[in-house]
């Protein structure tokens, strides 16, 4: 098995109207990752990432910052170290605190066909 180093400081932030800034950092493209994809997200203050039911497994990370997840209709206040595990066909949505900003770590995995 072979080792990939990936400088995720050299991969151009792109911006993502209202949902803030987006980068891929696992990928097939950057490391030959297959049935996998993984980015890094910033969010500043109300900014909102929705995390949309497609099918798909994610795992959403907080990396840094303060704010709130959404699910269900009910609002829980998160920290650095806070996340949630959607299934395919759940939904969330992430949004920076007022005053504070957000780096998430979104994880996302496609079911694999039998």
């Amino acid at each position: 098995m072979s080792l990939t180093f990936i400088e995720t400081n050299k991969l151009p932030k792109k911006p993502s109207t209202g949902a803030g800034e987006v980068t891929e950092v696992l990928n097939q493209a950057l490391c030959g990752a297959k049935n996998v994809h993984g980015s890094l997200r910033w969010l500043k203050s109300a900014e909102t990432f929705k995390a949309d039911a497609a099918g798909k497994h994610q795992l959403i990370y907080l990396m840094d910052g303060k704010g709130s997840i959404r699910l269900n209709d009910k609002a829980y206040d998160v920290e650095k170290g806070g996340g949630v595990y959607l299934g395919p066909t759940e939904s969330a949505s992430i949004q920076a605190a007022n005053g504070a900003s957000l780096k998430l770590f979104h994880l996302v995995v496609p079911p694999i066909p039998k």
